[in-house]
C-alpha cells in the first residue's frame, strides 16, 4: 500500500511542480545555453531500484574543460559562475521531475549514485537499492555532501529500513529549509562530492 500511495503522490507532486516550476526551467535552460554554448542538459547512467539502470537528467553547471593530457580539469576550474548559484539552490535537479514521473526516481529516496560503484559496497550498502532513489533523501537532509561516504550509507539504510509518507514528507520540508539556507552542498575538500573508493580495506 505505502508503495502504491508514494507513486501516486510522486505523480501527482511532479507533475504540479513541473508545471509550476515550466517557466524557471525555461529560463535556465536558455542561460546555460548561453553560457555553455551547448547543451544545457547532463544525462548520466545511474543504477536505481533493483540495480536497475536509468539516465538521470540534471541541468548543466559544468564544462568539459580538458588538459593537455585530455583529462578533465578539477570540478572547481569547470564550474561556470553562474553554476554556483543554480547548485547553492539545488535547481540543477529540476530536470529529474522527468525521471519521477516516468516512474525511474521518487522525490525522497537515496540520491542515485554512479554505475562504477557497485562493485565496492557493501552487503548492507547494497540495501540502498532496494527502494527507488530520490531526488532528496535522508542523508540529503543530515549532510549532504558535508559528511563522508559512510555516513551517507548508514542514514540510505536507515531510510529503507524505516520509510513511511509521514518521513518522506518530513524530509521534504527539511530539504525545502536546507535549499534555502544553500547548506551541505560542497564537501569538505570539494566543490561536489569526492568519488566513492570503496569502504573495504
Amino acid at each position: 500500500m505505502f508503495n502504491i500511495l508514494k507513486r501516486i503522490s510522486d505523480i501527482i507532486f511532479s507533475l504540479v511542480s513541473f508545471i509550476i516550476l515550466l517557466p524557471l526551467s525555461l529560463f535556465l535552460t536558455f542561460l546555460l545555453s548561453c553560457s555553455l554554448r551547448g547543451n544545457p542538459f547532463f544525462m548520466q547512467l545511474r543504477p536505481g531500484l533493483n540495480k536497475y539502470v536509468f539516465k538521470v537528467i540534471k541541468f548543466r553547471t559544468m564544462t568539459d574543460k580538458k588538459d593537455s593530457n585530455g583529462i578533465l580539469l578539477p570540478d572547481n576550474l569547470r564550474m561556470i559562475p553562474i553554476g554556483n548559484i543554480i547548485r547553492s539552490f539545488s535547481l540543477d535537479e529540476l530536470p529529474q521531475l522527468i525521471n519521477v514521473l516516468k516512474g525511474d526516481m521518487s522525490f525522497v529516496g537515496p540520491r542515485p549514485l554512479l554505475p562504477e560503484y557497485l562493485p565496492l559496497y557493501t552487503e548492507k550498502q547494497n540495501r540502498r537499492h532496494e527502494v527507488k532513489p530520490g531526488i532528496t533523501g535522508w542523508a540529503q537532509v543530515n549532510g549532504r555532501n558535508a559528511i563522508s561516504w559512510e555516513e551517507k550509507f548508514e542514514l540510505d539504510v536507515w531510510y529503507v529500513d524505516n520509510r513511511s509518507l509521514s518521513l518522506d514528507l518530513k524530509i521534504l520540508w527539511m530539504t525545502c529549509k536546507k535549499v534555502i539556507k544553500s547548506e551541505g552542498i560542497s564537501s569538505k575538500t570539494s566543490v561536489t562530492m569526492e568519488k566513492f573508493k570503496g569502504s573495504k580495506s
